[in-house]
């Protein structure tokens, strides 16, 4: 999938969190890096389709995102999308957290539905939950649960936002396993996270985003083990101080 962004901008209350934002390449698997506020989530909410830029151009396989109400279900409907903290609604259990978003928006017949919702909770060790709420299910449980309801129809492209920002190690590795899951199954996906090591060897390319700008984008692999810029190599040094 090729993603084309031409001078994205974003402000919020006078304040520019992405300041003429550019990049255009393949994307299969895609870490975004960075400090706080460098503008990595508001990326991320704009390329889902959930944020309209200030300005700037949106390109998906050589189609223009047009953030517009009428044609942005269509868009979205595409994509798959997990959010920091789950997003599940709070008064349905696991398994309708899957199904109800498959019915109403996708247009799988419930039969369908369940079949899915089922399949993808056994193979995430989570049939045994299928009938809990989320507040009754460990915070791993609960991104899991979110994680298959994001790839239930078979998204194009899912963008995960920080799944593991509130997880302590144990749930994190539960978390960040799954995805990786997903990546040898062939699920493309841009995830925006404080993970260096699943950023750095899960992750086929990555992107380093600071003060609103592409500071530095390229194979994972490079740019870990040889960092060129100067707001690059003193993010992680203060990453790697008391590791």
């Amino acid at each position: 999938m090729r993603i084309s962004i031409d001078g994205l901008c974003m402000s919020f209350g006078g304040m520019r969190v992405l300041d003429g934002f550019c990049f255009d390449d393949e994307v299969s698997t895609l870490a975004v890096i960075g400090p706080s506020g460098g503008g990595k989530s508001t990326l991320l909410r704009i390329l889902g389709g959930l944020q309209k830029p200030t300005c700037g151009t949106v390109r998906v396989d050589g189609v223009s995102v047009e953030y517009d109400e009428r044609t942005l279900p269509a868009y979205r409907a595409q994509l798959g999308y997990v959010f920091q903290q789950g997003g599940l609604f709070a008064h349905m259990s696991a398994l309708d957290n899957i199904v109800v978003p498959l019915c109403q928006v996708h247009g799988f017949t419930k039969e369908d539905a369940q079949g899915r919702a089922l399949e993808l909770l056994e193979r995430f060790g989570l049939a045994e939950s299928a009938a809990k709420l989320p507040a009754q299910l460990s915070g791993g449980q609960q991104q899991r649960v979110a994680i298959a309801r994001a790839v239930a129809p078979r998204p194009k492209l899912l963008l995960l936002d920080e799944p593991t920002s509130a997880l302590d190690p144990v749930y994190t590795n539960e978390v960040l396993d799954l995805i990786d899951d997903l990546r040898q199954d062939g699920m493309r996906f841009i995830i925006v996270t404080h993970e260096m090591g699943f950023a750095r060897n899960a992750c086929e390319k990555c992107a380093f985003l600071a003060d609103g700008k592409l500071s530095e984008y390229g194979c994972s692999s490079e740019l870990f083990g040889n960092p060129q810029s100067p707001k690059l190599q003193g993010f992680l040094a203060r990453l790697l101080e008391w590791r």
